[in-house]
């Protein structure tokens, strides 16, 4: 059983050259050729992206949440002033709380 893959069977050599083979040699143009390439892909397609209301405002709360720092430094120098002096003081019955309302996130 023989496979025929662009009109070439066995035996027979592929004479056209591709878009990529002929680029190779003049490398100084490639980059505004696939430039041009994909600006006319997209105007030929007419092809249009919108997004949707939710979207844009998920977008504008990620960049907001951005702008904090991942770790509150005031407080992290509160806690471990804090524990160095023995101050630091535990709400058992609290943590427990968090602990139950964790396990009841993860486990449903």
């Amino acid at each position: 059983m023989s496979v025929d893959f662009n009109g070439i069977g066995p035996g027979q050599v592929n004479t056209q050259r591709t878009t990529v083979d002929k680029g190779a040699g003049a490398q100084s143009s490639q980059p505004a050729t696939n430039e041009q390439a994909k600006t006319q892909t997209l105007g030929a397609r007419g092809e249009n992206v919108s997004l949707s209301s939710q979207a844009r405002n998920l977008k504008q709360l990620e960049q907001k949440l951005g702008d904090y720092p991942e770790m509150d430094d005031d407080r992290i120098e509160q806690i471990r002033s804090a524990l160095e002096n023995g101050t630091y003081k535990i709400d058992a019955e609290k943590l427990a709380q968090k602990m139950l309302e964790m396990d009841k996130s993860i486990f449903g």
